[in-house]
């Protein structure tokens, strides 16, 4: 069985049914029928086989491809299920992005400014979207600073 090479993995084309272009110690590259180039790494973890999706070419070149794998190898050495890192980042990223200032604004607007009146929800409104969510809205609430917040509100108070 011999390594991927660069070339290889740029010319690999799409055929009838998808295939695996292997690697070697469980990576490989999976060229579905529409084309689409998928990096993989089968291991086994607890008795289970499991399969990492470590990204899709040409984002993830060979070599960044191979160092995920050895990466995943080092993890399951140390008892790690590289699958279950995996999902508890993705979950890390999607809870940081529900904690952004844009988020818990439009959360904190839903929740007060029911009962108010419609001229004072629509000036409400109005400042966080031309306001402050251009300059914060991203930012996780945890990291937005004292001088970063008086700053965004000067801009607003010039305005």
């Amino acid at each position: 069985m011999s390594k991927l090479t660069a070339a290889t993995v740029k010319n690999a084309k799409p055929g009838p049914k998808p295939r695996k272009l292997t690697d070697g110690g469980g990576l490989y590259l999976l060229v579905d029928a529409k084309g689409s180039k998928l990096w993989r790494y089968d291991y086994r973890f607890a008795g289970k086989r499991k399969t990492l999706a470590l990204g899709i070419y040409p984002d993830v070149s060979l070599k960044e491809a191979r160092e995920a794998h050895y990466e995943a190898k080092k993890q399951i050495q140390k008892g790690i299920d590289p699958g279950q890192v995996k999902k508890v980042e993705r979950q890390t990223r999607n809870l940081a992005a529900s904690d952004s200032f844009e988020a818990i604004g439009r959360e904190w607007f839903n929740q007060i400014m029911g009962d108010k009146s419609e001229s004072y929800r629509m000036r409400t409104g109005r400042i966080l979207e031309k306001d402050l969510y251009p300059y914060l809205g991203s930012r996780p609430i945890a990291e937005i600073n004292t001088p970063e917040l008086l700053a965004t509100l000067r801009r607003w108070r010039s305005r």
